[in-house]
């Protein structure tokens, strides 16, 4: 199988079954597998651990759950799926009356075929999902209940993937572990970190970032990460978090909490360029619900860091139901995923802010081989006009993806001007030029690094 969408279709269809939670050995089964294709760092954080303004908790596992009739017939079971238990429910094993039990399970009447996805974290209580259909079916007067579950002091769960770079300035690229059963959602994020990551390993030489994947439970995966790592925070200068990454609907990035961070530049003038190509999509401003920007956006922290989707959270019909499998996800839409955050990482790559080395006047390009008649059109004429807008605004003060943004001139054919015109020793990086693709995050209480 050489197709990537395939490929990552596949790992989204061995990683669907697995119950996965905040903790637990579901997580670690999913780490062993995303480690077949990645080298993976695994960190076991215990419980009762503090981490800023949160504890690890205990470590949740399950064995076997279902609801029986009266004939021993089991007409919920866990074994079917993972979404039929509610996660982090509490050990049960009881004979129960329907009108008790019913406090306990959970439907969606308005979507009456499907199982709805639901968590009791930190509440100690229990519970089952079922669809709506399945619960009108249960007409026997009282059920057995069983849950074969531990909930005790164990570990939380989370993995890094570093692909070295020729800085030592970080890209975080992050997806979460935690959710059961839910293909798009979850599973497709991790199936496009993994292909990107292993691509970034690819590049001779090496990225120009250092690349640092976080595979962790969401939340509290991310804020165990942060409180571990307040001291090197200030190395990311860019981040993306993955997830809802494989439905068919168009791309979606929202904004980090800064607006104008140097990654929300360039994913806005790489979606906008894909869009000029009959890609469709959309950017929004940074606000504090979604997934784990939030917790690197915190105003502690204010990293760079947006989030990328397709149909965004609770924007599709099957989010968080049995309906977010395999199916709900495609390899075409997972691989023009992975084509928009290869050219996002390829406008951080290539970013550079130049000096014009003859700045008087327009230096004469004939003489060095640098001169293209604007009227033989095509690739030409976008060259020469590169060039000249390079020459014109490599002050120091103006990035290539500056010019790109006013020129209208695709990044790609800047970058191979600038490069021309540093070989013909008219242009030179400017010095200090870290900011022109990257952005200066605050350390914690609001200095700089």
């Amino acid at each position: 199988m050489s197709d990537p969408g395939e490929q990552m279709h596949a790992l989204v269809r061995r990683l669907h079954p697995i119950c996965r939670s905040m903790t637990g050995d579901g997580v670690r089964r999913t780490l062993e597998i995303i480690a077949e294709s990645i080298p993976l760092q695994v960190h076991e954080v215990p419980t009762g651990t503090p981490v800023l303004d949160w504890t690890v908790p205990q470590e949740w596992n399950i064995r076997e759950a279902y609801l029986a009739d009266r004939t021993g017939r089991r007409v919920v079971d866990f074994a079917d799926t993972p979404l039929h238990v509610v996660g982090y429910s509490v050990p049960v094993d009881a004979t129960l009356p329907m009108a008790e039990l019913r406090e306990h399970l959970h439907t969606l009447p308005d979507q009456p075929d499907l199982i709805p996805y639901r968590t009791a974290y930190y509440s100690g209580t229990w519970g089952f999902c079922l669809s709506e259909n399945t619960l009108k079916e249960l007409q026997d007067e009282e059920y057995q209940v069983r849950i074969d579950s531990t909930l005790a002091d164990g570990h939380l769960t989370y993995a890094e993937h570093v692909v070295p770079g020729e800085r030592a300035e970080e890209v975080l690229i992050v997806c979460h572990t935690c959710h059961p059963a839910l293909a798009n959602e979850t599973l497709a994020g991790i199936a496009v970190a993994v292909r990107l990551a292993r691509s970034l390993a690819e590049i001779p030489g090496g990225p120009r970032y250092t690349y640092r994947f976080l595979f962790a439970p969401g939340t509290i995966g991310s804020i165990t990460w942060l409180a571990r790592n307040r001291d090197r925070v200030g190395l990311i200068r860019h981040g993306l978090v993955l997830a809802c990454a494989g439905d068919p609907g168009p791309l979606r990035y929202k904004r980090s909490r800064k607006g104008t961070a140097a990654v929300d530049r360039a994913a806005g003038y790489a979606l906008r360029d894909r869009e000029h190509r009959g890609k469709e999509h959309t950017v929004v401003d940074f606000t504090p619900y979604g997934y784990d920007e939030r917790q690197f956006c915190s105003p502690g922290f204010n990293l760079p860091v947006g989030l990328l989707t397709r149909s965004p959270n609770e924007g599709y019909p099957e989010y968080h139901t049995s309906a977010d499998d395999p199916d709900l996800v495609t390899p075409d839409a997972l691989a023009d995923t992975l084509a928009a955050v290869r050219e996002i990482v390829e406008v951080l790559e290539g970013d550079r802010t130049y000096l014009n080395l003859q700045p008087y006047g327009e230096p004469q390009l004939g003489k060095r081989g640098l001169y293209r008649s604007p009227s033989l059109g095509g690739d030409t004429k976008q060259h020469q006009m590169a060039i000249l807008w390079i020459l014109n605004y490599s002050d120091g003060d103006h990035s290539l993806l500056d010019i790109a943004e006013r020129s209208a001139i695709p990044f790609a054919a800047l970058v191979e001007a600038a490069r021309a015109l540093t070989d013909a020793g008219l242009l030179a990086e400017a010095p200090e030029a870290t900011g022109q693709a990257t952005d200066q995050p605050s350390a914690p209480g609001g200095e700089h690094p």
